[in-house]
């Protein structure tokens, strides 16, 4: 499988992936079932924030955007992983693998920047509530977005040049789907560069947006701290679907870091696909779950829409 270009094979091998005979249209159609529930779910978010009027504030306007992002990066990962599910080889060309790298990373790391944008409203919101509506102005909305935008994909793009430019040695990549890492580890040739740049950069992607998430929610628990129990409990009815999406997918991602210094043989090879799994989907269909049950004004939307009377405690 491979040509004669200098930098090596057309085609990567996805070797993880294993016969599993009958079942693996039971796992497809689980797939497929799975796939169908993300897009639905957070289609109907987006459009429920986009059609009613009274959610065009800057956390909702957010929360539509990891929606966003959740079809953005279900789309890079879902029909090419169903379509290997029913497949007797698992070759992935070197064009489609360097674009589900870029995909899947910057689904990543947006998943990062909108969650520490999301922080900083919810700080801005409970710790300087009479500057709020000057400091999240429509305009500063729009900048942050467009920063939270801008950088991940950069340095998606700039990761995924420096790995494209390695001459290879290999193509047999032990993963589901394409990782920089696993790419990288293929060089025929040092690869020092690219290890500085990647270590920089998820540095700048992950733990920066991380440290300031934790800053910002531990500034708000101050705060909620020294105010009232009205107070604490709005402040906590808002933050609490944000702390529950945060860490959750700061899990999901730690276990990815994680295993991208490990070899498969390493791990359990059931474990190992698990984990390397969760940040991409667990998090699509547990965002809006969360937002969708927690925040009483999309509940309230939501049970609207499907004219679904509100419960009404017997007096």
């Amino acid at each position: 499988m491979n040509n004669n270009n200098s930098l090596g094979p057309f085609y990567f091998d996805l070797t993880l992936f294993t016969d599993q005979g009958a079942l693996r249209y039971l796992f497809f159609t689980l797939c497929l079932l799975l796939y169908a529930a993300i897009v639905s779910a957070n289609v109907f978010m987006i459009v429920t924030i986009c059609l009613e009027r009274s959610l065009h504030q800057p956390m909702y306007i957010f929360i539509s955007c990891l929606s966003v992002n959740s079809l953005y990066g279900s789309a890079g990962f879902f029909p090419r992983f169903m379509v290997d599910l029913l497949s007797d080889t698992h070759l992935i060309s070197r064009p489609a693998c360097f674009i589900q790298i870029y995909v899947i990373y910057t689904y990543a790391s947006y998943e990062l920047t909108i969650l520490s944008v999301m922080a900083y409203d919810r700080y801005v919101a409970v710790c300087q509530p009479l500057h709020y509506h000057s400091k999240m102005s429509f305009s500063v909305v729009r900048n942050l977005l467009i920063i939270a935008w801008f950088y991940p994909a950069f340095a998606a793009v700039l990761c995924v040049s420096l790995a494209g430019c390695l001459p290879l040695c290999g193509n047999k990549i032990h993963r589901v789907f394409c990782g920089n890492w696993s790419v990288v580890r293929l060089s025929c040739v040092d690869t020092t560069l690219n290890n500085i740049v990647g270590r920089i950069l998820t540095i700048t992607t992950i733990f920066l947006p991380l440290i300031f998430v934790l800053y910002s929610y531990l500034c708000i628990l101050l705060v909620c701290r020294r105010s009232s129990s009205e107070f604490r409990g709005k402040a906590l009815q808002t933050c609490l679907p944000h702390i529950v999406t945060f860490m959750n997918y700061s899990i999901s991602i730690f276990c990815e870091l994680l295993l991208t210094r490990f070899e498969p043989d390493e791990i359990n090879q059931f474990v190992f696909v698990v984990l390397s799994l969760e940040f991409l989907i667990i998090s699509p269909i547990n965002n809006p779950l969360v937002y969708g049950l927690n925040l009483p004004q999309i509940r309230g939307v939501i049970l609207k829409c499907l004219k679904i009377p509100k419960m009404v405690p017997a007096g």
